[in-house]
């Protein structure tokens, strides 16, 4: 994990360093979000519900036997 140090103007506006804007492929007008935690602040990306499409496909254990009553 890298960090990177910015400043929070008068505006209360910072910038994502380059760096990071270019390894995280972050563009102009794509969405962002605060999330609050105790110890501090995460800016993490916001995605387009399409983008979670699929993401549990062949998600399947075995070990856990489906319950016939549960789809009656």
């Amino acid at each position: 994990m890298k960090t990177e140090e910015i400043t929070v103007s008068s505006k209360f506006q910072v910038v994502i360093p380059l760096a990071l804007r270019e390894r995280r492929n972050i563009v102009a007008g794509q969405k962002m979000a605060w999330v609050d935690f105790d110890d501090g602040l995460r800016l993490i990306e916001v995605k387009p519900p399409a983008a979670y499409r699929g993401i549990a496909r062949g998600l399947k254990d075995s070990r856990i036997q489906d319950d016939p009553e549960r789809f009656a």
